[in-house]
């Protein structure tokens, strides 16, 4: 039998293809034969890899993880902002902003409610993104720009907020619910000394929501449940 050469190129063409599937498709409605059949491999050849669907998925979402990491990464080093409070500012419009970051979005909507990938998230928050801000949050208690006692507690807290707690899928709620919330998160950065929620910000977390049909599932419960009651009288 003839060996693979180059496993790692093999291994990303899986990813690659099965991202596109996915988005394009769906989570559910990809089956393991369509990912095959739009490789152009044996079977043999992807079960080597990955051993079901799941599988599959969980290597997108850490190479989707990975991405986002790079890019903040990248974000702090290029970003030439005056103090680091700008800087703060600067990084997060970005990354809400960028559609690549967010190109897996309506994949990983499926699972969100899957207490798995919420503790991963949770985990990718406090261990690789928070130490980051943390580290310019610091920088601007020495520029005076910030003033927080803690910036790593702030950091954990804030990206926590914002990643989780405003997320409107995983508590069904409408735009306006969300936005609401984000004012608010907008008045406690501020009143703790840490004014990076912008307006600019909380439109574009409203508006990549919006794309990712993230306000779907709460709009749809309220018409079914309307829809129920119609049927019942």
């Amino acid at each position: 039998m003839a060996r693979n050469k180059f496993p790692e190129q093999t291994l990303e063409h899986i990813l690659t293809v099965s991202a596109q599937l996915f988005t394009e498709k769906g989570y559910e409605k990809t089956s393991i034969q369509d990912i095959i059949d739009h490789l152009g491999m044996s079977k043999g050849a992807v079960y080597h890899h990955f051993k079901s669907k799941e599988e599959i998925l969980d290597a997108v979402m850490e190479r989707q993880f990975a991405f986002a990491a790079q890019m903040l990464d990248q974000l702090v080093e290029n970003a030439n902002a005056i103090s680091a409070k700008d800087k703060l500012v600067y990084i997060l419009e970005h990354i809400v902003s960028n559609q690549q970051v967010h190109s897996l979005d309506r994949v990983l909507l499926t699972q969100i409610k899957n207490p798995l990938f919420i503790v991963k998230g949770i985990q990718q928050t406090v261990q690789i993104d928070a130490p980051i801000i943390a580290a310019i949050m610091r920088e601007g208690v020495t520029d005076g720009s910030i003033t927080i006692g803690n910036p790593e507690a702030c950091a954990e807290i804030f990206l926590m907020l914002i990643n989780i707690w405003i997320n409107p899928t995983l508590f069904s709620r409408t735009p306006e619910e969300t936005k609401e919330r984000l004012h608010f998160l907008q008045h406690m950065m501020h009143t703790i000394g840490v004014p990076i929620v912008t307006n600019t910000l909380i439109d574009q977390i409203i508006h990549q929501h919006n794309e990712m049909g993230a306000y779907n599932d709460s709009v749809n419960g309220t018409q079914q449940h309307t829809r129920d009651a119609s049927n019942e009288n």
